[in-house]
């Protein structure tokens, strides 16, 4: 690396450390928003459940079999690489940067095209109450406005999108807590219990339950910009988990308590008809404009997990260092303008299309992250985990298999176009990676300078991971691609000029 580009590294990690880092309650609401956004959208678990009863007892029951392990297991990973790129540190660390890259391609492919929707469904709710939203004369400008508008926020730092995702979440959670307090005398139990299993749709209610479930792991992204890691991200997991259950629970219980409605009703944007029936049109107009709302933290907290995510495999040696590339805020101006570039051309896509696809490519994720941590747990035993699953290996086993048993039935249930166009996307991975070092040997682009870490005596045959300090990741087979920032530069440093050091100073 020349002497422009370790000025340049040492600019972007000076920004980076001089950005404000992400607090508790921030990092609540940001983790509340990757997750779930709030009860918009669980209508349809209603409909596909054949009455209350699966739906009520969905959310109750697949957050202790789904939620729970995938919270605990990104605490301790999280916890342990507290960098940014998440799940791709961890892939890389048990696996090898070939899968890791893999991980990383697949999970930011699959929140581009998720984000894509945010914006078409804000205009969806606004069109009951503004019509000229129907057009494509006005939409197709407002798409592009808030897509802007959005990407500039994400732009101007990290902070200012979790508070702004900390006012969201209050304004989009508080009208059904309203209504939460206004259904109570209208309550009857015995409504609560209604199912009818020749009206149930598995296929639609099982994807219902994961797709409002997951990404629990896609914060650990924004690991190296949160403020004492090791302290702050499980707290933050653990009262995302609260909120998230308890913002499907108490708009499903008031609902399906207070009103006799049938099942079939229950579709996308009920609940504003629900709001209307028991508090008024004041609280239809207000639960709109929640889901509305709702619909932009979403896509802050996306665009951030995502942005952030390029900018960890940057400088981990996966994409050029471009990537890596802050602004004057401490945020990753080409990566925010990548995923929003990829916003724009997917926005016309259906929540409909999507939903199967990005619900198998979030598995085909997820089960490879649960290997590595058993890997993990059972080749480096000795890592530096600031928290920790309290369970042994067997355990903690034991922990990933009811999620890794559930993940299996949601890619069962998959349609054929769903693994046809699943199958593109992987196999299109699997070329990029060599595409990319095929680059970097022909010099066409930077780079992060990556220097292997010696590995373990123990076990020398070993696929590269992480070296005494946990996020140094070794290299595979010394051509590499993957080294932690930091033991870069510290290698590095004995070798710069005094010319050199005198420009960092």
């Amino acid at each position: 690396m020349g002497k422009e580009g370790m000025v340049s590294d040492a600019n972007n990690s000076a920004t980076a450390n001089a950005s404000p880092k992400l607090t508790l309650l921030p990092l609540i609401a940001l983790i509340f928003y990757e997750v779930s956004g709030g009860p918009f959208g669980i209508e349809d678990s209603v409909r596909a459940g054949g009455g209350p009863l699966l739906s009520l007892l969905g959310f109750l029951v697949f957050p202790l079999f789904w939620s729970v392990p995938e919270a605990l297991i990104t605490a301790e990973l999280a916890t342990s690489f507290p960098e940014n790129g998440g799940y791709v540190i961890w892939i890389s660390s048990a696996f090898g940067p070939f899968w890791g890259f893999q991980e990383g391609f697949w999970k930011w492919f699959s929140g581009v095209m998720d984000n894509a929707l945010y914006p078409v469904l804000f205009l969806d709710y606004l069109k009951h109450s503004l019509p000229i939203f129907n057009g494509l004369i006005a939409r197709i400008p407002a798409l592009l406005g808030i897509t802007v508008s959005l990407t500039y926020l994400n732009y101007r730092g990290l902070h200012i999108v979790g508070f702004s995702a900390v006012l969201l979440a209050f304004f989009s959670l508080f009208p059904f807590v309203v209504m939460g307090i206004l259904s109570i005398p209208r309550i009857r139990p015995q409504r609560w219990v209604v199912v009818d299993f020749k009206k149930v749709d598995w296929r639609g209610y099982f994807n219902s339950m994961f797709w409002n479930l997951n990404y629990w792991d896609k914060a650990s992204t924004l690991a190296g910009e949160i403020q004492e890691p090791s302290r702050t991200f499980p707290k933050a997991l653990s009262g995302a988990v609260v909120l998230v259950v308890c913002s499907y629970l108490i708009p499903l219980l008031a609902g399906t308590g207070a009103l006799k409605s049938d099942p079939s009703e229950w579709s996308d944007g009920y609940f504003a008809e629900v709001g209307m029936l028991i508090g008024g049109s004041w609280l239809r107009w207000w639960i709109q404009a929640a889901a509305a709302m709702s619909n932009l933290g979403l896509f802050e907290a996306e665009m951030s997990a995502d942005a952030f995510q390029l900018l960890g495999m940057s400088e981990m040696g996966l994409l050029p260092s471009i990537f890596a590339s802050r602004s004057k805020y401490g945020t990753p101006t080409i990566s925010i303008l990548c995923s929003a570039t990829g916003v724009i051309f997917l926005s016309w896509m259906s929540f409909q299309e999507i939903l199967e696809f990005l619900n198998f490519l979030y598995s085909v994720g997820m089960l490879l992250e649960f290997a590595a941590y058993i890997r993990l747990r059972i080749k480096k035993p000795d890592l530096h985990r600031p928290y920790k699953v309290p369970l042994q290996t067997f355990g903690a086993t034991m922990l990933c298999l009811p999620p890794a048993l559930l993940l299996a039935l949601v890619m069962c249930l998959a349609s054929l176009k769903t693994y046809l166009v699943s199958a593109g996307v992987i196999i299109f991975g699997f070329l990029l990676y060599p595409a990319l070092l095929f680059i970097k040997y022909q010099n066409w682009a930077r780079f992060k300078a990556t220097e292997p870490v010696a590995l373990s005596d123990n076990d020398p045959e070993e696929q590269p991971i992480e070296s005494q300090h946990p996020q140094e990741i070794a290299d595979e087979a010394s051509v590499g691609l993957l080294s932690h920032l930091q033991s870069s530069k510290v290698e590095q440093a004995p070798q710069m000029s005094s010319e050199e050091v005198s420009k960092l100073d």
